[in-house]
């Protein structure tokens, strides 16, 4: 018995490695993760940014607006600070921003937010203001009384 080198042993290790074709898909996977989750966080946050200025609304039995459209939120907190939207302003300044922020003109949408322990009168000069503007659609907010 002999010994046979044969061509065996040489192809072993001559082997052709072919290349694998490369993969031009994206996967979209991964993004479609992320994606959901930023939309998870949106969902529970948004609820929580609507309003900025920390109000104790007073308790009433009215019925509750039909609003197509957002409107503008004037607030008047314990303090008898001013407030448009989120942002503090004077009471000088009141109807020159609303009528300079209205999209509507004066047929604007205003709800006028008091604190229940904010100083009536700072409320009610607040609202005189915007009426005498010009303004024709002014609410006060307040909650929904809770029968007990």
């Amino acid at each position: 018995m002999g010994m046979s080198v044969g061509n065996q042993g040489l192809q072993s290790g001559r082997r052709r490695r072919r290349r694998k074709a490369l993969m031009s898909e994206i996967n979209v996977t991964p993004f479609v993760d992320v994606m959901l989750v930023l939309l998870i966080i949106f969902m529970v946050a948004a609820p929580l940014l609507t309003v900025g200025v920390p109000i104790d609304l007073p308790e009433t039995q009215a019925k509750a607006m039909n609003a197509q459209t957002q409107p503008i939120t004037v607030s008047v907190n314990d303090k008898g600070q001013i407030y448009l939207q989120e942002t503090e302003i004077g009471l000088d300044e009141v109807v020159p921003k609303l009528e300079a922020i209205s999209k509507t003109g004066y047929e604007e949408r205003i709800f006028v937010r008091g604190d229940r322990t904010a100083d009536y009168g700072t409320v009610m000069r607040v609202m005189a203001r915007i009426s005498a503007a010009g303004f024709k659609n002014i609410g006060l907010v307040t909650l929904q009384e809770q029968d007990s």
